[in-house]
């Protein structure tokens, strides 16, 4: 009998040479398994080849990682990407129906950067392709020439939403320093979706799904890098992980569960 949730963990479909690869990143997985206590299987890009509700029914909680691909503008009615742009279709296809019908079934979802603006997507949102270009926001990229601890390390404030998701995880606290490594962001807000933190310049830094049946977070920021380090990161990790333990508990037969226990 599982005594650890099953996270499923969102893969990239990429080139290794000639072939075709799915990948996700260890500092993903790493999270998922040590500040969420989870087993973790990393879901590959297929799209409709692996139904969704199979899917649904094999894990206890999804975790929507970051991406250097983008969402295709397409899927949320913009305008044609800029040249050089990297996409991910597989990827689209795989994600954005599966986190919808997660979300409707009660499975727990955090959505990270990428993932995070997939889930503004799947509610109807729209995205900023060059958030930098907008006038009014700041350039959230990070330099690619710093070592990864100064691209990972507090990049700016945000403010949490009063009576919000994430200000509770944060112990009541009005707000937070987070790392800042994206070049798009949330244009409008999908419907059905809360905002719970903003960035300095009003950009949206992270949404929850109104009366969802679990959690369902999404942030822009990257809390799964060094997350032992960081109270929210350490508190958005830990929530998460509750919210999968509990749904599995909840597919456990009573007696199988009390046998489990006793164990």
């Amino acid at each position: 009998m599982r005594t650890k949730p099953l996270i499923g963990v969102t893969a990239d479909r990429t080139m290794m040479g000639p072939h075709a690869s799915h990948v996700a990143g260890e500092k993903y997985i790493a999270a998922a398994v040590d500040g969420s206590g989870g087993l973790v299987l990393v879901l590959p890009a297929l799209g409709a080849r692996q139904a969704t509700a199979d899917l649904l029914e094999a894990v206890d909680g999804l975790l929507f990682t970051g991406s250097y691909s983008n969402v295709e503008p397409h899927r949320y009615g913009g305008t044609a990407s800029a040249t050089g742009t990297l996409h991910d279709p597989e990827r689209d296809a795989t994600t954005l129906p599966l986190m919808r019908a997660a979300i409707e079934a009660g499975v727990p979802v955090l959505g990270i950067c990428r993932g995070y603006q997939e889930m503004n997507v799947v509610f109807g949102g729209t995205l900023h392709q060059q958030v930098h270009a907008v006038e009014g926001f700041d350039d959230h990229r990070e330099n690619k020439a710093d070592t990864l601890d100064t691209q990972y390390g507090p990049a700016h404030a945000i403010a949490l939403a009063e009576g919000g998701l994430l200000q509770r995880l944060a112990g009541g606290a009005r707000e937070a320093r987070v790392n800042s490594l994206h070049g798009q962001g949330i244009e409008t807000l999908g419907g059905n979706l809360v905002v719970e933190a903003t960035a300095p310049d009003g950009l949206i830094e992270a949404i929850s799904v109104a009366n969802a049946a679990s959690f369902a977070l999404g942030v822009q920021w990257h809390p799964e890098w060094q997350h032992a380090q960081n109270a929210l990161s350490t508190a958005i990790f830990r929530a998460f992980g509750d919210a999968c333990r509990a749904r599995m508990l909840a597919r456990i037969p009573r007696g199988a569960e009390r046998q489990s226990m006793h164990a």
